[in-house]
């Protein structure tokens, strides 16, 4: 294989590419393959892959939402209930990720993906 493909920021880039596609695409789609990614290709133990993808969807999601937004294909109101929940959650979250071991945060990532799987094979 030739250095291009083995350098870094090749690397990153294209996975940014793909992740910012996906998420662009599917609304937060993006983030069940930034973690597989950093921990793979760039080689980021699970705590610290779980942790950057939450500030590598950031940057995603505001592109995003940018032109959801200037499409009118938002709900503001219900995005507000939900975000409630949601930032109780990011911190009960965030605070849990420390404590867990990384075999343990793989299981249950990878049962959250199998999940997402069949649901959205079976409907």
């Amino acid at each position: 294989m030739s250095r291009f493909f083995k350098n870094k920021y090749f690397i990153s880039a294209v996975g940014g590419l793909l992740s910012g596609f996906l998420n662009g695409l599917f609304g937060s789609g993006g983030g069940t393959v930034v973690v597989p990614f950093l921990e793979a290709f760039l080689d980021q133990e699970e705590h610290t892959s779980h942790a950057t993808a939450i500030l590598i969807i950031l940057a995603f999601t505001t592109v995003s939402l940018f032109f959801y937004g200037r499409g009118n294909h938002l709900d503001y109101a219900l995005a507000i209930k939900v975000s409630l929940g949601g930032v109780a959650g990011g911190f009960l979250g965030a605070r849990l990720l420390k404590k867990l071991s990384a075999g343990v945060i793989r299981k249950i990532f990878g049962a959250f993906m199998l999940l997402a799987a069949v649901r959205m094979v079976v409907g």
